[in-house]
């Protein structure tokens, strides 16, 4: 039973509350983290949706950042039992003459494959690769920082910049390593067109040479459990099916920090909030949705490109040009007809997700923000594109429109994912521009979710320097 007063209460059990509860348990912090849902977990939650034994990620699956988080590497999740897994391939990235593009851990393996581009792709992505720790502190920092590498930071910055279509035209001659670039991008939600799309597809790609893109054994809620197991272990309360109003509901605290999007906060925070710092938060803006599909098979997806069937993750799309054309007309507020489709399927690395001789997929496409339009047609279209017979291997689907995704989790308002667009504007004002952007205008009131700096992934680092934050505002 919660008690009536802590040091910091949390509202929200995704991956950045629980990291900005377990940063100030560190200090010694009495911390309580009330979540509205009847399991913990936010994006990282995993439930059977369709058939029993059939185990499916609501909203997260694949790990790059989870591996590569600053914050959780120095947690000993591993104790608390989560277990990551790591595929054959990161990436497969299928084309119609039945070819497909790998990423693997080795660049020099995946630039052998890439004929003409194989060098070029090889410089681009060595030297990010080689100093990804010295990366990762920078990129996953709020934006107005003081560098520790600045010249690595300029180099970054100088190539991230582009868009990814202007990156992959200029560095790449033939379709692979551009269709390649392209499908790690398209992560971005923005058109590839703009800028910068092009960092998105890069920090993705390095993550996939330098730790890999794994998944957590046993599903996404197993990141999750672990973090609230360790939390516990530190002192630190967690309260599930504890819904929140208002900031009136909640116990004495110090300190309270908020995984919430603005426009939950603005909710939360009725006429506390000031009126310039209302009016800010009311003009940030959403990225599109999307609409997703999990599927209960009974084979493997039966890839034309065998070797998709190695990889954890595969991008269905085909070309640079078809992904860009997929990604401009969600931005122009049109359901694709032939969309980029992002498929995960656990089951083939990891035996617990399905009942023996079984399968899962996890799919999604992006649609204009708060579609209700049916994608299942056009999503399977893609998937018989390069898998001729998937829809034969179907036993049963659960399918999630963006009106789904935000009624089962308030903070994914449109069905968008990632707290929020990730154009240059907020990723430099996340949600407003300033050097603490995880204050509030109201005195001992933080904002932790992927809404703040560095954004969306499961990665933690967006609680953890909230965390900081308040630490440097009212004492360790």
């Amino acid at each position: 039973m919660p008690r009536n007063s802590y040091d910091a209460v949390v509202v929200g059990s995704g991956p950045n509350g629980l990291a900005a509860a377990i940063r100030l348990a560190q200090e010694g912090w009495s911390v309580l983290v009330l979540e509205a849902n009847e399991t913990i977990g936010g994006g990282a939650r995993s439930a059977e949706l369709t058939l029993p034994g059939f185990v499916h990620d609501v909203c997260s699956a694949i790990h790059p950042l989870g591996l590569g988080s600053p914050f959780f590497a120095q947690l000993p999740l591993e104790r608390q039992g989560l277990h990551w897994i790591q595929p054959e391939f990161a990436l497969a990235h299928p084309l119609d003459d039945g070819k497909a593009v790998v990423l693997q851990r080795s660049v020099t393996e995946t630039a052998r494959e890439l004929g003409r581009d194989g060098t070029a792709y090889s410089q681009l992505m060595s030297p990010l690769v080689s100093s990804w720790n010295a990366l990762a502190q920078e990129i996953l920092q709020p934006p107005l920082h003081l560098p520790r590498h600045p010249l690595l930071l300029a180099r970054f910055g100088l190539l991230a910049v582009r868009s990814a279509s202007e990156l992959a035209r200029a560095r790449f001659k033939e379709e692979p390593a551009r269709a390649l670039l392209a499908g790690l991008a398209a992560h971005s939600f923005l058109p590839l067109e703009q800028r910068p799309s092009a960092a998105f597809g890069l920090v993705l790609g390095v993550l996939g040479h330098a730790v890999g893109w794994p998944m957590a054994r046993g599903g996404s809620q197993q990141i999750a459990n672990a973090l609230a197991a360790h939390l516990r272990s530190l002192g630190g309360e967690v309260a599930a099916h504890s819904p929140v109003a208002s900031l009136d509901q909640l116990p004495l605290a110090r300190a309270v920090l908020l995984d919430v999007t603005p426009r939950q906060f603005l909710r939360l925070a009725g006429d506390k909030t000031p009126p310039s710092y209302r009016r800010q938060l009311e003009r940030y803006r959403y990225g599109p949705g999307v609409f997703k599909l999990d599927y209960a098979l009974r084979e493997p997806i039966p890839w034309k490109a065998a070797i998709c069937g190695r990889a954890g993750t595969v991008h269905v799309g085909g070309t640079l040009t078809q992904i860009a054309a997929a990604e401009q007309a969600v931005a122009e507020s049109h359901p694709p007809e032939r969309p980029f489709v992002l498929v995960a399927q656990q089951s083939l690395f990891d035996k617990t997700r399905a009942p023996e001789g079984r399968h899962t997929a996890w799919a999604y496409c992006h649609v204009p923000n708060g579609s209700a339009f049916d994608m299942t047609e056009r999503v399977e279209n893609q998937m018989e594109r390069f898998a001729p017979g998937f829809r034969d291997c179907v036993l049963a689907r659960h399918v999630s429109n963006s009106a789904d995704m935000e009624r089962r989790n308030p903070n994914l308002v449109g069905g968008d994912i990632n707290g929020g667009l990730a154009d240059v504007w907020q990723l430099l004002a996340r949600p407003i521009f300033g050097p603490a952007p995880y204050r509030t205008a109201i005195p001992g009131v933080y904002l932790c979710s992927s809404s703040t700096p560095p954004g969306g992934g499961v990665h933690g680092m967006c609680g953890f320097h909230a965390a900081e934050t308040a630490l440097r505002d009212l004492g360790r």
